[in-house]
This record gives C-alpha cells, sequence and structure tokens, in this order.
C-alpha cells in the first residue's frame, strides 16, 4: 500500500470520530498544539532553517525566501492563530435553517464536517499549523503535501502537532503529511475519491491550475493573487503612495499583494513621478506603459506579459488610464478575481468601482493586504477563495463544513405523490 493511500485510510477513520467531538475536546486539542510548538520552537527552527538554507543554495529569490522562513515572531503569530480559533464559535451543529410540515414532520439544516481535507501548498510552513488548527476545529482530517522546499519544517511542524494531540479527544491520526516528494504523490491524492472528501491547493497559478485540471475528488479552489490598485483623479497623493506601498512592499511574495497600479491620467501628471521615485528607493522593480516611462525615464517598458503576471517579488506594473471605465476593464480582463482596490475621495466614484468590479475583495481607501483571515477575524484562513461556489474570500472556519438535513418524525410515512428520485 502506498504513503498516500495508507495515511489517507487512517485519516478517514479518524475523521469519523472527530465528527462527533465536543467544542470543548477540540478547543483543547487546539490549545495542546499550540503549547507543544512553544515547547519545540527551537525544533522546528532548526528544521526551517535547513530549509532556508537549501533556498539560498538553488537561488530563491529573497521574497520567496521570505516566505519559507519562520522566526520566533511567526511561531508566536501561529500560536496566536490557534488560541484565537479556540475563541471563535464552532460552526459545527449550528441549525441553519428549521421548519415542519403541515403533519408534523421537523426538518433542520445543520452545519457538518467535511471529512477529510486534502491540502496540496507550496512554500509557506505556516500553512501546515493554520490549515490544522481550522480543519480540527470544524471536525476534518487533515491530510496535507506540502512542498519539497519546506520539507523539513513541515516534518517538525507535524511531529509536534501529533505530539500534542497526543493527550487529548482528538486522535492523533487526524493529522498526515504526505512526506514522497514523488510528482506521482500529488496525483494520487487528487483521485482518492473514497477516502478524500476535498481537496484544497495554495500557491502559485500552476499548482493550482494542475490540481483543478487534473483532481476527480472536489476542489475548492483558491486563486492566484493578481490584484490591482486603480488611483483616482480624486486621489489624495499621501494616501495613493502609502496604500501602495504597503500592498507592494509590505510581503509581497504573498497573493494579496498589488501587482498592477492602474493610474488616471490627470493624478499621473502631477503625482506619479513622486510614487515611482518612492518605489524605486524601497528597491522595487518598476515597470510601465510608455505614458509611465514619459513620466520617469528610469521605469522598464512593461510588456503585455506584466499585465498577467503574478510576480511574487518586488517587481510592480503602472498603466496609466483615461476614466474609471478603462480601469475597470483592464481588471475584468487581467485580474484573477483575487482583490481590487480604488484610491478616491469620490464617493460615487469609489461605488461604481466597488459595484462594478467583480472579485472576493474589493476595497476603497484601504490596502490589498487585508485579505487575510486573521485579518478578517477568522483566526486564520486555510485559503483565498476566487470561485464562486460555496466559498469566496478568506475561507475560515464556516466554509470548511457542509451540511445534511436532519428529520424528526412520529411514526411519519409517505403517500402517493411525485417523487425526485
Amino acid at each position: 500500500m502506498s504513503e498516500v493511500r495508507e495515511k489517507a485510510e487512517l485519516a478517514k477513520k479518524s475523521s469519523a470520530q472527530l465528527a462527533v467531538l465536543t467544542t470543548e475536546q477540540k478547543n483543547e486539542a487546539l490549545s495542546s498544539i499550540a503549547r507543544s510548538i512553544e515547547r519545540h520552537a527551537d525544533r522546528v527552527l532548526e528544521a526551517n532553517e535547513q530549509d532556508v538554507q537549501k533556498g539560498i543554495d538553488s537561488g530563491l529569490s529573497k521574497a520567496l525566501l521570505d516566505r519559507l522562513q519562520l522566526t520566533d515572531a511567526r511561531l508566536k503569530d501561529m500560536v496566536k492563530g490557534l488560541e484565537t480559533l479556540i475563541e471563535l464559535p464552532d460552526p459545527v451543529g449550528e441549525v441553519l435553517e428549521s421548519w415542519e410540515r403541515d403533519d408534523g414532520l421537523k426538518i433542520e439544516k445543520v452545519r457538518v464536517p467535511l471529512g477529510v481535507i486534502g491540502m496540496v501548498y507550496e512554500a509557506r510552513p505556516n500553512v501546515t499549523v493554520d490549515a490544522t488548527g481550522l480543519g480540527l476545529k470544524t471536525g476534518n482530517a487533515m491530510l496535507l503535501r506540502g512542498s519539497s522546499s519546506a520539507r523539513h519544517s513541515n516534518t517538525a511542524l507535524v511531529d509536534v502537532i501529533r505530539h500534542g494531540l497526543e493527550e487529548t479527544d482528538v486522535p492523533v491520526d487526524a493529522v498526515h503529511l504526505v512526506e514522497s516528494a514523488e510528482r506521482s504523490s500529488v496525483q494520487e491524492m487528487l483521485t482518492l475519491n473514497d477516502l478524500v472528501d476535498v481537496i484544497i491547493p495554495r500557491g502559485g497559478a500552476a499548482l493550482i491550475q494542475r490540481v483543478v485540471r487534473e483532481s476527480s475528488v472536489p476542489v475548492l479552489e483558491t486563486g492566484a493573487g493578481i490584484c490591482h490598485i486603480y488611483i483616482d483623479c480624486d486621489a489624495r497623493a499621501e494616501m495613493a503612495q502609502d496604500i501602495v506601498v504597503n500592498a507592494k512592499t509590505d510581503r509581497p511574495a504573498v497573493c494579496n499583494a498589488v501587482e498592477t497600479v492602474l493610474v488616471h491620467t490627470s493624478w499621473a501628471e502631477r503625482h506619479l513621478r513622486s510614487l515611482l521615485e518612492l518605489l524605486r528607493e524601497r528597491g522595487v522593480d518598476v515597470r510601465g506603459c510608455p505614458r509611465t516611462q514619459s513620466l520617469a525615464p528610469f521605469v522598464k517598458q512593461a510588456t503585455e506579459e506584466d499585465w498577467d503576471m503574478e510576480y511574487l517579488d518586488m517587481v510592480l506594473s503602472f498603466k496609466v488610464v483615461d476614466s474609471l471605465r478603462e480601469a475597470v476593464a483592464h481588471i475584468h480582463q487581467h485580474g484573477t478575481r483575487h482583490s481590487e482596490g480604488i484610491v478616491t475621495d469620490n464617493r460615487e466614484t469609489a461605488e461604481a468601482f466597488l459595484q462594478q468590479v467583480d472579485a472576493a475583495c474589493v476595497y476603497h481607501n484601504a490596502s490589498t493586504r487585508f485579505t487575510d483571515g486573521f485579518e478578517f477575524g477568522f483566526g486564520a484562513e486555510i485559503g483565498i477563495s476566487t470561485q464562486k461556489l460555496h466559498a469566496r474570500g478568506p475561507m475560515g472556519l464556516p466554509q470548511l463544513t457542509s451540511y445534511k438535513y436532519v428529520l424528526r418524525g412520529d411514526g411519519h410515512i409517505r403517500g402517493g405523490g411525485p417523487t425526485s428520485c
């Protein structure tokens, strides 16, 4: 039996036990995991150092190394995320709707766990803890498959997680890491329909597209983040500068970082050069359309490929536009329905943008970096969904549940009439 199937079978068996645990039992498990991470922080950081050094040796960019690296502060953030999850309401068992038929048969629509969640993800080892915490709180078993670049980090984290579960009512086999680096291990996960209930990919566009294309297991799709900010003619210069700099340079290798800035021509004539110079001082590789270049000769020419590029790095493209309509048209053509923002003091223009742009998150006068489960008060997130079915935007606890109908009668039987099956 393969490693993937063996671990999936153990996770499936555990999911039945998880589904009937109380909120208190699940919260105790999350607390135990948090304490285990604190106790074994040195071990995790030592393992992470091996991955980071390997990344340096293989030539990973500074931004990608930032995604990979763990620090004391980031471990504390993981612990804080777990503690926040403990405080959040447990969606499992929530009655979404209820009604009673004329004959007295009672019907309830009740939240239930999805079952076994398969996570396929790249680079960021914090996903291992975030996904596990969300999954266990909602009664789901987790089958994790991270990238080879974070192999030592993920192995150490899962060992620490499982150690934390040993003294709790959550079975240790509720969390498994697929350690095989073979491409075939991902392919096998994507076809385990009898054991895995849903696959969630988290990473670059190539990974997500592969999972969507090849999986026979239902996919909760997370999307690449080609995020835009439109600076309107009525935007305050200082505010626009602060928002763009934050959205690009705070953490450039994450999906909610801005990749393209669209600038109204009248604002560009007054303020764009100073913004471009500020970004260059911060180490950003600035690319632009001919109109952008005419205002700042140090700007590199943007190609058609740049408008469809999720850089995940200190690179940012600019395009000067003549109207809100042109900006929205560009976003619809090149965006990924992730996060899109407008900077303006004109309420009417802002509302038109928020209504017309089709994305999971739309912003007025705020950085796109807020598209994040923790920032939304979800404790953590398992990914940002850019699809429209079941879940959209940061996926927290409710998005990791399904529902079932519970019917309570008193000897009710059905007579003749139409039937749906």
